[in-house]
Parts: C-alpha cells; structure tokens; sequence
C-alpha cells in the first residue's frame, strides 16, 4: 500500500506560507533588520562619548565687554562671542545663543529659564565672572568621573530601538498584510476554505515570531559589537519579553487591520497610534521630561513597558520577577487586543 502523506495542521502551512512570503519582500527585510541598524549606527555616533558641546553665549559690547569676554573664554562650558546690541537681541531670539550678558557697571543676564542649557550657562558665567573680579572659594571641592555602562546614551538607546522595531514590525506585518490581503481578495476566496480566521491570524504570529528573535538577535548582537552594549540580564528573560512584547503589538495591528478596507485607511489609523508611542515611550529620550499629570498614562502604554522592561533586562540584569509587571501588562494588552479583533474580523 503506498504510504500516507502525512498532512501538516492548517496553522502550520499558514505560518510557513507567511514566512515564505516575508521572506520575498525585499522591503519588509530592509525595514526589519537593515534601518534598525542603521538608526543605532547614526545616533550611536551622534551622542557617542565625547565632551559636551560649549553653550553658546552672547557678550554685548561695551566698556567692559572686553574683560568679561577674556573671563568667559577660558571656561570649558562656554562659548562666548562679542555682539552688538541688536545682533545679540535677535540671536537670544532665534536660539542662535542661550545667554546674553550685558550692562555696564552691574552685570544683566538675559536668558530663557524655561531652557536647561540657558540655566546652566547662566550659572557657569557667573562663577567665572566673579571669580575674575576677586572671588575666593571657600570650599575645594574634587571630582570623581564614573564610567559605566548604562549611563551612556547608546546604553539607553538600544533597548529602545528594540522595543520600537517590534513595536512597528509586529503592527506592520499584522496590520499591513490583512488589508493587502482583503485589497486583492484574497480574504473573500479564503472564506470558502474549511480554515477558521483564527488558524489564519494566529499564524500570522506565529510566522512573525520566528523572525522576531532573529531580529532582536541581530540588533543586540549589533550594539555589543560596534558600542559595547552587552545584555546583563538572562537571554532567556530577553527572548521571553521579545515574544510578549511582540505578540502585544501584533494584537493592536490586527485589532486595527480588522475592518480596514485599504492600505491608506490601515496605515493612518497605524500611524495616529504609532505616533504618540513614539514620542512619549522613551525611545529617543526618557518620559521622565513630561509633566506628572501624564506620566501615568505614559507608563501603561505599551512600548513604555516594553522600553523600561528592556532597559531593566539590558543594563539591571532584571530576571522575571522584576519585570512581571511589565510582563503582565502587554499580556493584557496583547490578549484584549487580539480577541476583540479576532470578534470583529471580516474577511471582506
């Protein structure tokens, strides 16, 4: 008797069609793995250690704007030019300059003080211009310089970029392809077939899981090699919180992609919940600079608590009790998300 073909379950092929497919967009791979790397590569080098840049101040002239620019020009902070009063005006306006420093007998200082830089240029002109007209200190204070790993910003950008790269990829290959799929019909033939909606969506996520650690993989192994970013933390906890993260995300894009009818409609519904994620979760800058009446609802957002479990798992070493509670929330997030799109799904 011939021997049986053994037949694989639907949400298996699915899966493997899916990656299959992935693997043919040469675009999806670029966006994937090549622009992760090279946003860490650019910012890597931008913000790489090096002294901080001299705050640039404005000296109007005057009788003793020659003196106060000799004081100031030996300051290592500061970045003094002579202006004249008009000049020096409009560039305090523009942000050209952070500090004006005018008057004749009594120093004025004219800056911003909603501007950190302002302050602190403020601060460091005045002890240099005191300490030229004859100011002692009375205290001689000494500095001790650390250098450690997770006070660089490369350290608190990686974890970052990975908690945005699976932001967008598992938005984009759950959002993205639905609404293709149903442009071109196919969603409407997939109807006639025995196969449920939810063997087809889980696969989805499934086929994009396998891609997922591959990714993370290449970009953490990317920020040890080039910035000396090494995971502290267990791989394990890292690949776990990878997959959580990743599954939270795909849930969102199918909850999105779920009636979508075109590609424009997914992607600026994808884009209006992508966008304040972007600028509010900590991936460029911590969301410690927002007021404190908004940081509650920064902090369950999901890319926020995937960010600071990343960050926990990159440079703490957190293990998984340190980050069950970030790790429960984008389960949440995940499973409302996925089944309330599961229930409103239409295949046309």
């Amino acid at each position: 008797m011939p021997e049986k073909t053994r037949i694989r379950p639907p949400i298996v092929e699915l899966a493997l069609a899916r990656t299959k497919e992935f693997l043919r967009e040469k675009e999806a791979m670029f966006w994937v793995f090549g622009f992760p790397l090279i946003l860490a590569l650019a910012l890597g080098f931008a913000f790489r250690e090096k002294p901080p840049d001299r705050i640039p101040v404005g000296v109007v002239a005057g009788p003793n704007a020659p003196q106060r620019l000799a004081a100031l020009q030996k300051s290592k902070t500061l970045l003094p030019r002579l202006m004249n009063e008009q000049e020096a005006r409009d560039a305090l306006r523009r942000g050209k300059v952070s500090l004006l420093i005018e008057g004749s007998d009594t120093v004025v200082y004219r800056f911003d003080a909603t501007r950190p830089d302002a302050l602190s240029a403020r601060n460091e002109a005045d002890d240099v211009l005191q300490a030229a007209a004859g100011r002692r200190n009375v205290l001689a204070p000494r500095e001790e310089r650390v250098h450690e790993q997770g006070a660089r910003y490369i350290d608190f950008l990686i974890p970052g970029l990975i908690g945005m790269n699976l932001m967008g990829t598992g938005m984009w290959s759950m959002g993205f392809t639905i609404a293709n799929a149903r442009m071109k019909k196919l969603l409407k033939r997939l109807v006639a077939t025995p196969m449920r909606k939810t063997d087809y969506l889980i696969s989805m996520f499934l086929s994009r899981s396998i891609w997922l650690l591959i990714e993370v993989s290449v970009l953490v192994a990317f920020g040890w090699i080039v910035f000396g970013v090494r995971v502290n933390g267990s791989i394990l906890v890292l690949a776990i919180l990878s997959i959580v993260g990743g599954y939270a995300f795909s849930g969102i894009g199918l909850l999105t992609a779920s009636r979508a009818q075109t590609i424009e409609a997914v992607s600026g519904l994808m884009n209006l919940i992508m966008m304040p994620m972007w600028l509010c979760s900590g991936v460029f800058f911590s969301y410690e600079r927002f007021p404190d009446s908004v940081k509650p609802f920064i902090r369950v957002l999901p890319l926020t608590l995937l960010n600071d479990a990343l960050r926990a798992v990159v440079n703490d070493a957190a293990g998984l009790p340190q980050i069950s509670l970030q790790l429960g929330l984008l389960a949440v997030w995940g499973i409302v998300t996925f089944m309330i799109g599961l229930k409103i799904f239409r295949w046309q």
